[in-house]
C-alpha cells in the first residue's frame, strides 16, 4: 500500500498505509467527527489494546471491554458505544468471511461492482461509505478493478469530495470546503 497522508499524524498515517484493517476502521469511524480524527482512530485504538491491531485481536475481545477502550478519555469517537460495537462486528466479519485479512476484501477483485458488493456486506458499510472507500482504494492505493470509478460514483471523479482526495493540508481544506458547500445547499426538512 502507498504512503497515505490522511491524519496529520505520521504514525497514524503509517499504520493506515500498512494495515488494511486500520484503513477499514478509519473509514468506518468517519461519521459525525472530523475525517482526520476518524482515520487517526485506528492508531489510537492500537495504542490502547494489548497486542497488534488485527481482526483476530479485536474479534477475540469482549465487546464490553472494547467499549471501555473506546470510552477512555479522550474517547475514540463521539459515539463510543455504537462505534465500538461496529468495529467489533467488522473484525468478526473479517475473521469469519475473509480469513482474518482485511485486504482479502479487495485483493483479486475483478470489477468495481464486486468490490462494492464485498464492502457493503461488511458491518457498518452502507452504499455511500462503500463508494468513498472504493474511491480511496482506487485513487490512493492503486486498487483499480474494471469499473471502479463507476462503482465509486461521484467519489471516483476528479475533484475534492472525500477523504479519497486528501493528500496534504491543502487538499484536506478543499475537501472540507466542498463538504461545507454541500451542507449549505441541502434543503432542510
Amino acid at each position: 500500500m502507498p504512503n497515505l497522508t490522511l491524519t496529520r499524524d505520521p504514525e497514524a498515517d503509517a499504520l493506515l498505509s500498512e494495515n488494511g484493517f486500520a484503513l477499514l476502521i478509519g473509514m468506518l469511524l468517519d461519521q459525525q467527527i472530523s475525517m482526520e480524527l476518524a482515520f487517526a482512530g485506528p492508531h489510537r485504538l492500537e495504542q490502547r489494546i494489548d497486542g497488534p491491531l488485527t481482526p483476530e485481536t479485536i474479534a477475540a475481545m469482549d465487546p464490553a471491554d472494547l467499549e471501555q477502550i473506546f470510552r477512555e478519555k479522550p474517547a475514540l469517537h463521539r459515539y463510543p458505544g455504537s462505534m465500538s460495537k461496529r468495529v467489533h462486528a467488522l473484525a468478526v466479519s473479517l475473521v469469519e468471511e475473509h480469513g482474518g485479512e482485511a485486504t482479502n476484501v479487495w485483493e483479486g477483485v475483478e470489477t468495481g461492482q464486486e468490490l462494492k458488493r464485498r464492502l457493503t456486506s461488511l458491518p457498518g458499510y452502507g452504499d455511500q461509505k462503500a463508494r468513498i472507500f472504493i474511491a480511496l482504494l482506487g485513487k490512493r492505493c492503486g486498487v483499480t478493478p474494471k469499473g471502479w470509478q463507476e462503482a465509486a460514483g461521484d467519489y471516483g471523479k476528479a475533484g475534492y469530495r472525500s477523504i479519497a482526495d486528501v493528500t496534504d493540508e491543502t487538499t484536506l481544506q478543499k475537501v472540507r470546503d466542498f463538504k461545507q458547500a454541500q451542507k449549505a445547499n441541502k434543503p432542510t426538512s
